[in-house]
Parts: C-alpha cells; sequence; structure tokens
C-alpha cells in the first residue's frame, strides 16, 4: 500500500492512511472488477444491469471520490446520495455480505492492516440503510 508519508501515524487520517488518493483509486480499481464479475451480485438482474449501465472507469472514478471524501481527503464527492443510487437495485442482505465480503478481498490485496479495515468498514457499514432494501412486513 502506498504511503502518503504526510503525517505521523497517530494523526494521520484514514485517507492518508490508506496512501492517499493514489492508495484509494488502486484498491477501488481491484474492488470494482471484483463487484462486476462476482455472481453473488450478479445474480440479481437489477444489480447486473447497474454494473453494466456506466463505464467501468467512470464507475472506479465515483466511488474513488466517495471513499476520498469520507476517509478524511480534500475530494468532494459528486455523485448522487448511496439511497439515490441504490435503492432501485433491490439489494439483499446478502448481497450487501457479498459486497462486502469483495471489499474485504480488495483491502486483504493490498495489504491494508486491520485497523484501517475496521475503519473502512464501519463507514461503508454505516451506509447499509441506505443501500439494502428490507423485506416487506405484512
Amino acid at each position: 500500500m502506498p504511503s502518503s508519508g504526510s503525517a505521523p501515524r497517530g494523526t494521520a487520517t484514514l485517507y492518508d492512511r490508506l496512501g492517499g488518493v493514489y492508495g484509494i483509486a488502486a484498491i477501488v480499481s481491484d474492488f470494482i472488477d471484483r463487484i462486476l464479475t462476482d455472481p453473488r451480485l450478479n445474480a440479481n438482474p437489477r444489480v447486473q444491469e447497474g454494473h453494466h449501465r456506466v463505464p467501468a472507469a467512470g464507475f472506479k472514478f465515483l466511488v474513488t471520490e466517495y471513499l476520498c471524501s469520507v476517509t478524511g481527503g480534500p475530494q468532494q464527492y459528486s455523485g448522487r446520495s448511496m439511497g439515490d443510487s441504490h435503492r432501485h437495485l433491490i439489494v439483499s442482505g446478502e448481497e450487501w455480505e457479498a459486497f462486502m465480503d469483495d471489499l474485504r478481498m480488495s483491502l486483504d490485496a493490498f495489504d491494508v492492516p486491520r485497523a484501517e479495515q475496521q475503519e473502512l468498514g464501519a463507514i461503508i457499514e454505516s451506509k447499509r440503510d441506505e443501500v439494502v432494501i428490507r423485506a416487506f412486513r405484512a
């Protein structure tokens, strides 16, 4: 994992500890490649179609921009809210878990330390209710 070399570890933001924009972009590229081909996610035809609605490069750009913004970087996220961009996909809890599993695999591939994985995981997990559609209860 590239290091930004800016601040001592104790005061560095998660953005810095993930390697800044270049480190985050590398992780995101691997991650998006994983989710675009994950049969657990693409079994949902809405997710499958959504994955291919925009070019992969644009998808990677927005996810990189988002992760940079939520981890303390200077970037501003320019995309739609998580709810607006995922609600129509009817994402299940099982699909969310597959998504998080793919994220863990990408973080492991870049040797991201467990503390940073947990911190990033908590940030992303905080969006679960905006993305996952709960089953209708009669």
